[in-house]
């Protein structure tokens, strides 16, 4: 017999201690379902607050976190059925917040909570600043509270936290610059998807600390991890050593390569070398100077802040790695024992600023590495980090090399970030030599359906409606097809960290 929301509230509130999170997922089932409040939330709406109010100290950050979900839900919006009561509720929930003996997983849920009310800004910031919470905290309920100026809006530079960014002037200038130029319709739109960006980190940050206490960030102590490093360094590597493997990304054609650059000897197209890097990126269609992701990605020092900043706190929102499961170092022990290459050159694809290149140079030898990225302000910083080791410019859906001609490919938290990830992993099958190793980390989509709208909330550079993840099953596929057998798997949270080896 189906239960109804409120026998459903009664039996999460009463439920013990192992029941409470299957009981939780039934009823957020009834109310809320990826984003969207059902027909039964508007009624069930007074039973959640009265249940606030007599449920014990540790349920109530739960029923609080599902009045978050309410209240941003679609339909009804902020100011609709469910929202409108919810916020008439604010003296309560701020009375809550008062108490710092709370549960901690408590106080972040109403952080969650009270950011869907932009309405009451003033009176929430006076009550949150006095509790001192951190400052990566308090600056994202300032910016999600914040109504938008177009004369003053900050675009795609404040996830996780706006507190966590520190820019130049010159890059404070150049933000203005394509801020300015955007169409309003365009810079309301970029702004709710950066305010939707940061309410979804609250939540999923609450989420986790509700289920499992504190929540931890896991410092990097790794040699490898430079934060003195200038990227004015540039690395001066070349590719003649590995030029028997490279093709033509025009015609795959074979390439004439020197420190200065490249030519092809069937189609005579030419790349230049630059910034420490081979060019061999070619566009298809000229670039969108108001594509406001690629934009933010152009920072001078992106890759410091994302090797610091941006890429911890990615893990946590996709990984469900808030308490630090999966550590740095646990990354480096998995990519040096499983990079298995046979003859040929190693491939780091996607390598950003080299961090992890690093580690591979360690395992294999600087001298077979070859490092891939797009981001040529990223490849600036790994040739500055890493000068030995030298850098292509190119896409991961056609990979500059010939077929059979690598040793060892490792794509490291990149996957997903991908256009046509099948097609990737087709690539990396076509260009592996046999026996050759393939090491992969990326992520699961959630089967939580709260942590999977949590981790629908990110948004980049060629996903501006969220970036989909993976289904372990779908994983596996892929790599079948290409021929690849997966030898290792490991799925801590929801990562997904495989090894897979091209068929003999």
């Amino acid at each position: 017999m189906t239960q109804t929301p409120v026998e459903l509230l009664t039996a999460f509130t009463t439920a013990g201690a192992e029941q409470r999170d299957a009981a939780f997922r039934h009823l957020v089932a009834a109310l809320w379902q990826d984003g969207r409040a059902s027909d039964l939330a508007p009624a069930t709406v007074p039973a959640l607050l009265t249940a606030l109010d007599q449920a014990p100290p540790e349920r109530q950050g739960w029923l609080v976190l599902l009045l978050g979900l309410l209240a941003g839900a679609e339909p009804p919006s902020v100011g609709g059925e469910s929202a409108e009561p919810i916020g008439k509720e604010l003296d309560r929930f701020l009375e809550l917040l008062a108490d710092r003996g709370a549960h901690p997983g408590r106080t972040l849920a109403l952080l969650y909570l009270l950011s869907h009310f932009p309405a009451d800004r003033d009176r929430i910031l006076a009550a949150v600043e006095p509790l001192e919470p951190s400052q990566d905290d308090l600056s994202r309920l300032d910016r999600v509270l914040r109504p938008l100026d177009a004369a003053t809006a900050v675009l795609g530079r404040v996830w996780p936290s706006p507190a966590e960014w520190v820019l130049s002037e010159a890059e404070r200038a150049f933000d203005r610059s394509w801020v300015d130029a955007l169409a309003p319709a365009q810079l309301a739109a970029t702004w709710d998807g950066d305010t939707r960006m940061l309410i979804g980190y609250s939540g999923a940050k609450a989420y986790w600390a509700l289920r499992h206490g504190t929540t931890e960030v896991v410092a990097d102590t790794s040699p490898h991890r430079t934060t003195a490093l200038s990227a004015d360094a540039v690395g001066t590597a070349d590719l003649t050593r590995h030029a028997e493997v490279l093709r033509c990304p025009a015609c795959t054609g074979r390439l004439d390569v020197s420190p200065g650059g490249a030519r092809c000897a069937d189609c005579a197209a030419e790349f230049s070398s630059a910034a420490g890097h081979l060019d061999l990126f070619e566009r298809s269609e000229p670039s969108d100077p108001k594509d406001v992701l690629q934009n933010a990605a152009a920072m001078r020092n992106i890759g410091l802040h994302y090797e610091t900043v941006l890429r911890p706190a990615f893990l946590r929102l996709m990984g469900g790695n808030f308490g630090g499961q999966v550590t740095p170092a646990d990354e480096d022990r998995y990519i040096a024992a499983h990079t298995n290459p046979v003859d040929g050159p190693v491939l780091d694809l996607a390598a950003g600023a080299g961090r992890w290149t690093a580690v591979l140079a360690e395992a294999v030898g600087a001298e077979r590495l070859i490092a891939l990225d797009l981001n040529p302000a990223m490849l600036t910083w790994l040739s500055g980090r890493l000068p030995e080791v030298p850098a292509l410019r190119a896409s991961a859906q056609a990979l500059p090399f010939g077929d059979a001609t690598l040793g060892a490919v490792n794509c490291w938290n990149a996957l997903q970030a991908m256009p046509d990830p099948a097609g990737v992993i087709a690539e990396v099958g076509r260009c592996l030599r046999p026996g050759g190793s393939f090491t992969l980390l990326t992520f699961l989509q959630a089967a939580d359906p709260v942590d999977r709208h949590f981790q629908g909330t990110f948004r980049g550079p060629g996903f501006p409606d969220g970036m989909p993840l993976f289904a372990l099953a779908d994983l596996r596929a892929w790599l079948a097809a290409a021929g690849l057998t997966v030898r290792d798997q490991y799925t801590p949270g929801t990562f997904a960290v495989i090894t897979a080896e091209r068929a003999a």
